[in-house]
């Protein structure tokens, strides 16, 4: 009896403990089918986010070249609302981009873009730790492949712009740079070694200045209607003696955003860079090319003393989480001694949305640029975080 009695305890326990262990178990399901149904849609959804909430994204990075071997890191952005309830609060942003190789190089890079409760302030800066290699072809806009010179580099940078709004859309500040660079080069009786590059081993400098901003976009990720006009200027005083750089830099950055329909727009920018002063470091002199300028050529394959391009965007969103682009631009480097070239830049890329409440995208563009006689044409893949202006 007692045994009987037992027994159907047991029975009623494991039957019991049985239902107990698939309700869980259909439960952790559920629970894992709405994660990924949460993840889905977070990702795909056309929905918007109503609760204005951050986002935040990261993306690998991997690579190889001869002069770095393995290349591995991340690349990652983090957007938000320093007021969620204020629905004219405009996005910011941190960046934080970093990369390793397996010869013991190091990319570091912490960007933001920051503003204030109410807009009141516009804050952005940049540190950067680099230790890495890349190619010098000489001075001017009339630079050869074959003279391809093969520099290692170590750079230090903190920059600060800190702007006031003085009146509706404008604003004024000041700002701070200091650079600390150190060269070495790695090939012997090169281009590098001519007597019209100064600074080669290196130097640093801290420049002080303004800047004044005018900025009607609708949005500062993803612009499709306004105008954005900003302007800055620095100068570097003798602080460091010795070699070091001693002049000024001046940048007009000018944009334009038209809508032709709800999901077409047309997009220009007018860009202008220049540095002048006695004897200038080749490494305060501006560089054509790049992720953001000039897409196709590489960063520094022509450098001078000034630097001119004007690009324009065909932006076509189609869905809400994926858009195309079309691009062309020109520009050239140029100097009392260089006279300017005018070169070609054109390409297409993808766009994914990967935040509808921020508008922030991930950039897949190919680009070309010139072909030299005997050189092969000028081109580059760039995958990046936000658009290119």
């Amino acid at each position: 009896m007692f045994y009987s009695r037992l027994s159907k305890i047991l029975l009623l326990a494991v039957l019991s403990l049985g239902l107990q262990l698939s309700a869980k178990a259909q439960e952790s399901s559920l629970d894992s089918t709405n994660f990924i149904k949460k993840i889905i849609k977070k990702f795909v959804s056309s929905e918007k986010d109503s609760s204005r909430s951050a986002s935040f994204m990261v993306l690998p990075a991997v690579g190889y070249a001869q002069e770095t071997g393995f290349e591995y890191g991340i690349a990652s952005t983090y957007n938000f609302y320093i007021d969620k309830n204020d629905l004219n609060s405009r996005t910011s942003n941190l960046t934080l981009i970093g990369t390793l190789t397996t010869k013991k190089q190091k990319n570091i890079k912490l960007i933001s873009d920051i503003w204030t409760k109410g807009n009141e302030y516009h804050i952005l800066s940049e540190l950067r730790y680099r230790d890495w290699p890349f190619n010098f072809y000489g001075i001017g806009n009339d630079t050869w492949k074959a003279d391809e010179d093969y520099l290692d580099q170590k750079l230090y940078r903190i920059k600060l712009d800190g702007e006031k709004r003085f009146a509706p859309n404008f604003y004024a500040g000041l700002n701070v740079n200091y650079e600390y660079l150190k060269f070495k080069d790695m090939e012997a009786g090169g281009i590098f070694e001519e007597p019209t590059v100064y600074g080669k081993t290196g130097g640093q400098y801290l420049a002080l200045g303004a800047s004044a901003l005018y900025d009607t976009r609708n949005n500062t990720t993803y612009t499709t209607e306004g105008f954005y006009g900003r302007a800055k200027y620095s100068y570097a005083p003798n602080f460091f003696g010795k070699d070091n750089f001693i002049g000024s830099q001046v940048e007009i950055d000018l944009r334009g955003f038209y809508p032709i329909s709800k999901s077409l727009t047309v997009a220009a920018q007018g860009l202008y860079r220049g540095t002048y002063g006695d004897k200038i470091p080749f490494y305060v002199l501006r560089d054509l090319g790049g992720d953001m300028s000039m897409r196709g050529y590489y960063l520094g394959r022509y450098k001078d003393n000034n630097y001119a391009t004007a690009q324009a965007e065909l932006r076509y969103r189609f869905h809400p989480r994926v858009g195309i682009n079309g691009f062309l631009g020109t520009g050239s480097t140029f100097s009392k001694e260089n006279d300017m070239r005018l070169l070609p830049s054109y390409g297409a890329g993808i766009r994914y949305f990967f935040s509808l409440e921020h508008n922030s995208s991930i950039r897949f563009d190919y680009a070309f640029g010139e072909q030299r006689p005997g050189e092969k044409r000028q081109s580059g893949f760039y995958l990046s975080i936000s658009e290119a202006f």
